[in-house]
């Protein structure tokens, strides 16, 4: 985007003081609308039909000026209609204000009656007008495919006005959420609110956020995840609950991971995990239908597919499937080790070497080689015990009753069975122990207020997480996390410091 000369900023300054010479309030409180532009719109057929004066406000876009005559694009979030100004239908002084005064940006009321051109346009003909925002800077005449990408998130309120598609991807996203509450809360379930400080923050592998409480004289981290909290009140008497939440990640930027995101999560008492898969995919199947008309999602030269039943595998099934390993014949770690180092590259190679386990190493095996196969949604389940700290065991206590959804080759959710026995978790939180003490800063923190909780009993539960922003870019075909987040985090510029 190029940067406007000084002039064009000093010409709108005099403008703006022509219009308050002129006794006009460039920035009124009010504006008064009758319909928007998309009704006007929708239904001009009617409107014309009746003849009477409907009042827009929006927008100023692009300006014609012919003569006697000034075309214009009035916009608002519903969309864009044409307005026309006529020198013998609203004045001499109406007219030269608008046409001496008005730029691109600016925000106008305009009261009149639809009509047609001569070339069938669409257009409001004003028999009067007033300004609601005199803008004192240009908007941009280049922006869309603009190559630094960084600078349109950055300044998002121009993206969002230059470049429709982005408008509209932010307005599904929304939907999205919406279609989410209107599932759940026609199954019964309660939204409720937990702690965004926390003392302890847990619920998840990952680098927190930490902070410092003046008053109280006490650090506080930002939540990494609610679970825990959740699942408190399931102690309390709850059964049915979810939060659609922010939670803070101290962590890498990436194409899928922003430090600051929006978390689903819900908890489910006298359920299991196998409620939790078919859950998961009724609420991607209904939000699927109802934001975007049916199930299907092109994706470039993809086609997703949201209806259910989608396929499903246990993790060590994939890891067989997909990378031809098979974990049944791992004895020891070294074995588990010497059949998954020739697979992966050097750095992961290193990471491989602090693994303590044949589960942590088949967990890694999973992520490095099985994942990015996964293109249309796929449930994996029963999940290696010593990388699920919080789900319950299975049958077989090698693996923990825990499945994560993959579509496009990422996770889009991480669920279980609640791990409900007090004297397990805490044997748990001993082993996460060790792993922090062997280099490994996102183990769990040992949680003994959360301990203390549930030795007060908790009922069997199913817990559900789902990455709001990941489902968003599903949904609109997105490419990086930050086309679905208004305002991504950036690294702050030397303008955006406190003065």
């Amino acid at each position: 985007m190029s940067t406007p000369v000084p002039e064009e900023g000093e010409i709108r300054l005099r403008k703006l003081q022509a219009l308050k010479r002129a006794g006009v309030d460039p920035y009124p409180a009010l504006a008064e609308r009758t319909l928007t532009c998309g009704e006007a719109l929708k239904n001009f057929k009617k409107h014309l039909a009746a003849a009477k004066e409907i009042s827009l406000v929006g927008r100023l876009l692009t300006t014609r000026i012919h003569g006697g005559l000034i075309f214009a694009d009035l916009k608002d979030a519903s969309g864009k209609i044409q307005i026309l100004i006529k020198l013998d239908e609203i004045g001499d002084k109406a007219f030269e204000l608008f046409r001496d005064t008005l730029d691109p940006g600016d925000f106008i009321q305009a009261a009149g009656e639809l009509m047609e051109t001569k070339r069938g346009e669409k257009t409001l003909k004003v028999k009067k007008w007033h300004i609601l925002s005199k803008a004192l800077l240009p908007l941009p005449e280049k922006w869309h495919g603009l190559s630094d990408v960084e600078l349109r998130f950055r300044k998002r309120y121009l993206d969002l006005l230059m470049n429709p598609e982005v408008f509209e991807r932010m307005v599904l996203r929304s939907k999205l959420v919406a279609a989410i509450r209107n599932f759940l809360d026609g199954q019964g379930f309660l939204e409720v609110e937990t702690p965004t400080l926390q003392p302890i923050y847990g619920g998840g592998f990952a680098r927190p956020f930490k902070t410092h409480h003046q008053a109280l004289k006490a650090d506080f981290y930002l939540r990494i995840s609610d679970e825990m909290y959740l699942k408190r009140l399931l102690v309390g008497g709850f059964e049915k609950i979810y939060e659609i939440t922010k939670v803070f990640r101290n962590e890498g930027i990436d194409r899928d991971h922003n430090p600051e995101f929006t978390l689903f999560e819900a908890q489910i008492a006298y359920q299991d995990y196998h409620y939790g898969m078919d859950l998961f995919e009724e609420i991607f199947e209904h939000a699927a239908k109802k934001v975007l008309g049916g199930t299907q999602i092109q994706h470039e030269d993809k086609v997703i597919d949201l209806k259910r039943p989608w396929k499903r595998l246990s993790l060590a099934q994939a890891v067989k499937k997909y990378a031809d390993l098979d974990c049944a014949a791992w004895k020891t770690v070294a074995q588990a080790k010497k059949a998954v180092r020739p697979r992966l590259d050097k750095t992961k190679q290193e990471g491989l070497d602090r693994l303590q386990t044949s589960g942590e190493v088949l967990a890694l095996a999973f992520e490095e080689l099985v994942e990015k196969e996964l293109e249309q949604p796929t449930i994996i389940f029963d999940y290696p015990v010593e990388v699920s700290p919080l789900a319950k065991k299975a049958k077989n206590p090698q693996w923990a009753e825990r499945f994560e959804v993959f579509v496009l080759g990422h996770e889009v959710g991480n669920n279980y069975s609640e791990l409900n026995d007090p004297l397990d978790l805490e044997q748990r939180f001993v082993e996460e122990k060790k792993k922090r003490a062997a280099g490994f800063e996102e183990a769990h923190q040992v949680d003994r207020a959360y301990l203390e909780a549930i030795k007060h009993g908790m009922p069997p539960a199913c817990g559900l997480g789902i990455g709001i922003d990941r489902m968003a870019m599903l949904f609109s075909g997105a490419k990086n996390v930050k086309e679905v987040i208004l305002f991504p985090t950036l690294k702050p510029e030397a303008d955006e410091a406190p003065e």
